[in-house]
C-alpha cells in the first residue's frame, strides 16, 4: 500500500477516536476528514463531492419527508390507543408492543415510532403495574428489527442499495425479507421470554403519572411576597428531613451559598434541589414560591403547558451548561429539570450542569413548543407534552397519507420505479395534498444525517481507490479461510463492531467496498456479502449510542450501558447467525 493508503486508515481511526470521545458532531467529524482526504489529493472534487448527488441521499432524505407525513397525520398516536390496553402478563405485554412496533418500522423511519410510543409506554407500563425498563429497550429493538425487514425500513438499507445500485447490482423492495423477517420474529421471541429476564427491574414510584424524572436537579425562587421571607430554610420546612429531595445549593443574585438548615430565606432567592420532580411540583402549589427567574421574567404563568423533550445527539447543546445555552433565549422555553441519561447527578446546580446527549429535560413553555422542535430532530430526539395530548388530527389527512405511503411501497416493490424516484414523488405528494406543511417538510429533512452519510460515500471513495477495501478483503478473508461462509461471519462481526463505534451508515459505506472485494475473492454472489454488511450496520443492539432509538429510551427507563451489553450481546449474536444462515443458504 501507498502513503494515500496509510492517510486514508489514520483518518478512518481517527474518525473512530473523535466519535468515541465526542469531541464533535458526527456529521462535522465526518465532513472534516472528507476534506483532509481532498486536500491531500487522495479523492479528487468531484469524487469527494459526489455522494451528495447520490440517489441514496435524495431517497432518504425524501423518506424523512414521508414520515413526517405519516407521523403529522396521527395514524401511530391512533395505534397507541388500540393496542396499549392494560395486561397483567410481562409476556403478553412485550408481544403487544413489539409485534407492532416491528410492523410500522417496516415502512417508515424508526426513530418517531420510538418517539412517539415512549411517553405513553411509560403509561401503559403503570396502569398494568409493570417496570417501563422492562419495556422500553425492547420497544427499540422492536423498531430496529422492524427496520430491516424492507429496503425502505432502515436507512441503512437505503444507503446500501444506492451504492449497490452504482455497482451494477440491484436490491428489491422485499429482498431484506427473507433474512429480516425470520430475524425480527427470532429477536421479538427471545425479548420476550429470555431477553427481558436480562433486563433491569426499575419501577417507578407511585407518582409515576405526575413524574418521570425522579432524579432531576431543578430550582424554586422566592416570591416577592412570600411569607417565607425573613424564615430560615428549616422553618420554611426546606430541604431538611426530606429524602426525596435536597438542597444542593442557594442563589443569592451573584453569590452561591451552600445548604444551611438556619439561613435566612430573602425576595428571589433561587433553591436548586436536587431529587423528585413530585417535590418541584408540590413546591409550586405552595404560597411563596414560584419557577426559576426566567420563567417569572417572561411570565410564563404556571409552567403550563410543560414538556420533555430528550436531548438529540446532534444538538448544539452537547457539552455545555444550561447558562451557556441561554435555553429561553434560544429554543423558546425555560428548563425546570434535568435527568441524566445515567442517572448521576453533576455539578453543583442545574444551570452548570453540562448537558449530554439522552438527557431528558421538563421544559416549560407556550403553546406549539411541541410542533416545533420535533419538526426536526436535530435538537431533540422527540418532545411530547406531559399527560395525554389533546391534539385533533383530520381522518382525510390520514388517510390520504397512508395511501401516498402505500402507493410508493407498491411502486417501488414493482422493480420498475427507482427508490429515488418514487420516494422523492412521495414526498412531493406529501406536501403538494397539505398533508404537511412546506416548513414541516423542510424541517424534516435531518441535514446533518445526510451530510454524514453524502462525505462518507466520499471516505468510501478513497477507501476503494486507495487500495484499503481490497487489502482489508484480503485480511477477513485470511481469517475466515476458505470457507465463504466462515469469510460471511467475520464480515459480518467487523461491521457490526464498527457500527458500534461509529455512526452505522457510515459503517456501511465504509465496509461495503470491502464486501464486493471479498465477494471477488471468492468469485460468488456479491449480493450476499452486500446484504450480510446491510443487516451487521443496521443491527446494533449493544450500545445506547450505536442506534438513535436505543439512546432516546435509554434516561427515560432508567438504563445504564451495562444494560444494552447485557441484553444486547445475545441479540446480536443470535441475528447475526439467523441472517449468515440464510445468506449461505440462499446466495452461496
Amino acid at each position: 500500500m501507498d502513503w494515500q493508503a496509510y492517510l486514508t486508515i489514520a483518518v478512518i481511526v481517527s474518525i473512530a477516536v473523535a466519535l468515541v470521545r465526542d469531541l464533535a458532531r458526527p456529521d462535522l467529524i465526518f465532513l472534516g476528514a472528507l476534506g483532509l482526504l481532498l486536500v491531500a489529493g487522495v479523492v479528487t472534487p468531484s469524487e469527494a463531492f459526489a455522494g451528495f448527488s447520490n440517489g441514496a441521499v435524495i431517497a432518504l432524505g425524501s423518506l424523512f419527508v414521508v414520515a413526517a407525513g405519516i407521523e403529522e397525520s396521527g395514524l401511530l398516536r391512533r395505534f397507541e390507543r388500540q393496542l396499549l390496553r392494560r395486561v397483567s402478563n410481562l409476556s403478553t405485554a412485550l408481544f403487544r408492543l413489539m409485534v407492532p412496533t416491528a410492523l410500522v418500522s417496516e415502512f417508515m423511519n424508526n426513530t418517531p415510532v420510538v418517539a412517539i410510543w415512549t411517553q405513553p409506554v411509560q403509561r401503559w407500563a403503570y396502569r398494568s403495574r409493570l417496570s417501563p425498563s422492562k419495556l422500553l429497550i425492547p420497544l427499540s429493538y422492536a423498531a430496529i428489527a422492524g427496520g430491516m425487514i424492507t429496503l425502505i425500513g432502515s436507512s441503512t438499507n437505503v444507503v446500501v442499495s444506492g451504492l449497490a445500485q452504482d455497482a451494477g447490482l440491484t436490491l428489491a423492495l422485499f429482498d431484506f425479507t427473507l433474512i429480516g423477517l425470520p430475524a425480527a420474529v427470532v429477536v421479538l421471541i427471545f425479548m420476550a421470554f429470555l431477553g427481558v429476564r436480562l433486563l433491569p427491574d426499575r419501577a417507578s414510584e407511585p407518582t409515576f403519572t405526575r413524574s418521570r424524572l425522579e432524579k432531576c436537579l431543578f430550582e424554586v425562587r422566592v416570591t416577592r411576597r412570600s411569607p417565607h421571607i425573613g424564615q430560615t430554610l428549616k422553618q420554611a420546612g426546606l430541604g431538611v428531613g426530606d429524602e426525596s429531595a435536597v438542597i444542593v445549593q442557594i442563589r443569592r443574585g451573584k453569590h452561591v451559598m451552600a445548604f444551611d438548615p438556619q439561613l435566612i430565606l430573602g425576595q428571589d432567592d433561587v433553591l436548586c434541589f436536587s431529587g423528585s420532580l413530585s417535590v418541584l411540583e408540590d413546591l409550586l402549589d405552595r404560597p411563596g414560591f414560584g419557577p426559576g427567574r426566567a420563567i417569572s421574567e417572561q411570565r410564563l404563568g404556571n409552567l403550563l403547558p410543560m414538556y420533555e423533550a430528550v436531548i438529540s445527539d446532534t444538538s448544539t447543546m452537547i457539552g455545555k451548561s444550561l447558562a451557556e445555552v441561554d435555553f429561553l433565549a434560544a429554543y423558546g422555553a425555560v428548563v425546570l429539570a434535568v435527568q441524566h441519561k445515567s442517572g448521576v447527578l453533576e455539578g453543583a446546580g442545574m444551570r452548570d450542569t453540562t448537558l449530554k446527549a439522552g438527557d431528558l429535560l421538563l421544559v416549560g413553555a407556550v403553546a406549539g413548543f411541541e410542533e416545533r422542535w420535533n419538526a426536526s430532530h436535530a435538537e431533540f430526539f422527540y418532545v411530547v407534552p406531559r399527560g395525554v395530548s389533546r391534539r385533533k388530527y383530520s381522518r382525510v389527512r390520514m388517510v390520504m397519507s397512508v395511501g401516498i405511503l402505500a402507493a410508493m411501497v407498491l411502486a417501488i416493490s414493482t422493480g420498475r420505479v427507482p427508490l429515488p424516484t418514487a420516494a422523492f414523488t412521495a414526498a412531493l405528494a406529501m406536501v403538494v395534498t397539505r398533508c404537511i406543511t412546506v416548513a414541516t417538510a423542510r424541517n424534516a429533512l435531518d441535514l446533518q444525517v445526510l451530510l454524514l452519510i453524502a462525505s462518507a460515500l466520499g471516505l468510501g471513495v478513497a477507501v476503494g481507490k486507495t487500495g484499503v477495501a481490497e487489502n482489508l478483503a484480503q485480511v477477513l478473508t485470511e481469517i475466515g479461510g476458505v470457507s465463504p461462509i466462515l469469510a460471511l461471519l467475520v464480515l459480518y462481526a467487523c461491521t457490526n463492531v464498527l457500527t458500534e463505534l461509529i455512526a452505522n451508515k457510515a459503517a456501511a459505506v465504509l465496509m461495503l467496498p470491502v464486501a464486493f472485494s471479498m465477494a471477488s475473492t471468492f468469485d460468488a454472489d456479491p449480493k450476499a456479502f452486500v446484504l450480510t454488511v446491510a443487516v451487521a450496520a443496521a443491527a446494533s443492539f449493544m450500545t445506547p449510542v450505536g442506534y438513535q432509538t436505543n439512546l432516546m429510551v435509554m434516561a427515560a427507563g432508567n438504563y445504564r450501558v451495562r444494560d444494552y451489553l447485557r441484553v444486547g450481546l445475545p441479540v446480536s449474536l443470535l441475528v447475526m447467525l439467523v441472517s449468515t444462515t440464510i445468506i449461505s443458504i440462499r446466495w452461496l
